[in-house]
């Protein structure tokens, strides 16, 4: 009889510490960045803020759009890759700006830059964290 409880027990205690890691997996996946909130965006909520800050950052650089002058009568063509964070504190801050020629990286960099303050920042774990983003903007002459 000891030995039948002692193998229950035993039993017990393995189920535990398997779902012991298994919980520790689970906050590991759970832990994910929420996106910074762009103005226009506060009312939304969960995956709707993510969706809200691609499309305003797709419509900010349509609309800050300017073909460099001199690489456009050049017919400078290319497609420049802006790495930047949004900080903490809801701002813009660019890590990299690579591809293109020197014109093309220059204007890219301008628009990022005008990129607005942040409602709130970006999240990670429910506290306050830098978001890092990657855009490729393609300049074409159509010449």
């Amino acid at each position: 009889m000891k030995k039948l409880l002692f193998i229950a027990c035993l039993f017990v205690s393995t189920i535990g510490v398997s779902q012991e890691w298994g919980s520790v997996n689970r906050n590991t996946v759970t832990m994910k960045e929420v996106a910074p909130v762009w103005p226009g965006c506060e009312s939304k909520k969960g995956a709707g803020i993510n969706a809200c800050f691609k499309q305003k950052l797709a419509n900010h650089i349509a609309k800050n759009f300017k073909y460099p002058g001199e690489a456009y009568k050049q017919n400078q063509q290319g497609r420049v890759i802006v790495e930047f964070y949004i900080t903490e504190q809801g701002t813009v801050d660019i890590k990299k700006v690579t591809g293109g020629t020197l014109l093309l990286q220059e204007e890219a960099r301008r628009n990022i830059n005008l990129i607005p303050k942040m409602s709130k920042s970006g999240r990670l774990a429910g506290k306050p964290r830098a978001i890092k983003y990657t855009v490729p903007i393609t300049f074409k002459t159509g010449k």
